[in-house]
């Protein structure tokens, strides 16, 4: 018997456009259809810029092409402000990736909320993250006024309500609904430890249908964790992403313990970490194990690569992992524009380095003609 053809998840129309609905479907994207075949999904979380520069994050994303399922647009994590992931997931749909926008109920309200949920449905966003968000004091401007009308739960709900019941909050019907897959985050590494299957049941009942889960650093507690949810049938009901990544060297995975909330690392980690030659090389095999273990876990659908400052590793660690099975993800195929895009940028970052977007649209003005 031939071997079956590698599925190909694009719309024939256009890799910007939405795929044709399918029954049992809650959108129209790759990543629900990628875990409903029963396929081990990888994702991977984008680190924003600090910029208004569309390259910035093209080239980021242009790291995972054909390695990942899906990207997560993070929202302003750890209360830190960076370029929004309403912006990222516009600039992100339109070449085709797909994306995961994140939503933290820190920053606006139900009403700014629900309306940023139809404009990222309309623009192609088939993924939205729910989550409550870290308080502002986490972050650099910890004077910000902090909003949480809505958390987590109420969030899950609110989105179902407009998906399935079509209808705003306040009750006023939609048009059309936004066809979204919903998601939460998980911590199965944070007490109390027997709360945590609950709290994923309380997420599913709100809406969510995918979980992406803080770092594992300790499989074992993972196991534990999984049998519960096993136990509950949660594992029927939602596909859970183990999230992993690689630690640069026992000095950072240290202070990330200490100063990150909610992430786990046990001292045999740090051990390990102390006595390799090449510790950064060392985070990576890490990684690589930590996937091979959790892949083999009876309930876990897929992995979530948060590799903050080392994306460059992604495409290897998901390699070496061999957690594909030769499978390849979507990956961007270059666009009949894409040698002028390059040729113009090229000539604003070489010939001209000092010219920047804003000066460039000075200039411009400065030199039209005043047809008033």
């Amino acid at each position: 018997m031939s071997p079956r053809p590698p599925q190909i998840d694009e719309n024939p129309e256009g890799v910007d456009l939405p795929l044709e609905p399918l029954p049992g479907h809650a959108s129209r994207g790759r990543l629900e259809r990628v875990l409903r075949r029963g396929e081990f999904a990888v994702t991977a979380e984008l680190n924003p810029p600090d910029s208004a520069n569309a390259q910035d994050v093209y080239e980021r994303a242009a790291i995972f092409d054909g390695w990942v399922d899906g990207i997560n647009a993070v929202d302003a994590s750890g209360a830190n402000c960076h370029m929004s992931s309403m912006g990222i997931c516009a600039l992100l749909t339109r070449m085709g990736y797909a994306t995961i926008m994140q939503i933290a109920c820190r920053d606006r309200n139900r009403i700014a909320i629900q309306g940023d949920v139809l404009g990222a449905a309309a623009m192609g966003v088939s993924n939205i993250m729910c989550l409550t968000g870290d308080g502002v004091q986490a972050g650099d401007q910890p004077g910000a006024k902090p909003v949480f009308d809505l958390d987590c739960m109420s969030l899950l709900e609110t989105v179902r309500t407009m998906r399935d019941e079509e209808k705003f909050l306040s009750g006023r019907r939609l048009t059309t609904p936004p066809a979204v897959f919903l998601g939460a985050a998980i911590n199965p590494f944070a007490p109390p430890y027997d709360f945590r299957p609950q709290r994923l049941a309380k997420k599913i009942a709100a809406g969510a249908q995918f979980v992406q889960s803080q770092y594992c650093y300790d499989v074992p507690m993972l196991r534990e964790y999984m049998k519960r949810v096993r136990d509950m049938g949660l594992d029927e009901k939602c596909f859970i992403l183990v999230g992993v990544g690689p630690l640069a060297s026992a000095k950072t995975a240290r202070w990330i313990r200490t100063n990150v909330p909610g992430v786990h690392i046990p001292d045999t980690v740090i051990a390990r970490l102390e006595g390799a030659e090449n510790q950064k090389e060392e985070g990576k095999r890490l990684c690589i194990d930590i996937i091979n273990e959790v892949k083999e876990i009876e309930g876990v659908s897929g992995v979530h690569v948060m590799a903050y400052r080392q994306e460059e590793f992604v495409a290897e660690i998901v390699h070496d992992s061999g957690v594909l099975k030769g499978r390849r993800p979507w990956k961007r195929e270059p666009g009949l524009d894409d040698a002028l895009v390059a040729e113009r940028l090229d000539h604003i970052l070489h010939d001209n380095p000092s010219e920047r977007p804003v000066e460039m649209v000075k200039d411009a003005s400065e030199t039209s003609v005043d047809t008033n």
